[in-house]
């Protein structure tokens, strides 16, 4: 069985993604949150399936990207068409609060194991 969702009597093919951002140190905690906001943003514009975010707060790099040693880290989930994949990328690389990003398509064994991440986290937030 294909997973996917019909729009118009065209079956649309939804893959599991993540999609890492590494922003600017120097942004305050309203601008992080208001850039997960756009990135969020940009998926529901585009028809995205949002699936999670996470917010791994401030962390030091292993080499300086821009000449900086630390980043804010967020990893989204979700799920869309392998075609606007291209369309979201192209929003991130307009950003300029991003210094990077890097978006994986995720197998069955990524999205399971995702899921026990995600629980295993509100398991120790409650």
């Amino acid at each position: 069985m294909v997973k996917g969702r019909s729009i118009n009597n065209l079956f649309l093919i939804m893959n599991n993604y993540e999609t890492m951002l590494i922003l600017n140190p120097v942004l305050s905690e309203e601008q992080v949150i208001e850039s997960m906001n756009t990135f969020k943003s940009i998926l529901t514009s585009l028809k995205a399936e949002f699936v999670s975010e996470e917010l791994w707060g401030l962390k030091k790099m292993k080499y300086s990207i821009q000449n900086r040693k630390t980043g804010f880290y967020v990893l989204f989930e979700y799920k869309t068409s392998p075609e606007t994949i291209s369309k979201i990328e192209l929003d991130l690389k307009r950003d300029e609060r991003i210094m990077r990003f890097m978006t994986v398509k995720q197998d069955k064994h990524a999205v399971d194991y995702s899921v026990k991440r995600r629980e295993k986290l509100t398991s120790k937030s409650n």
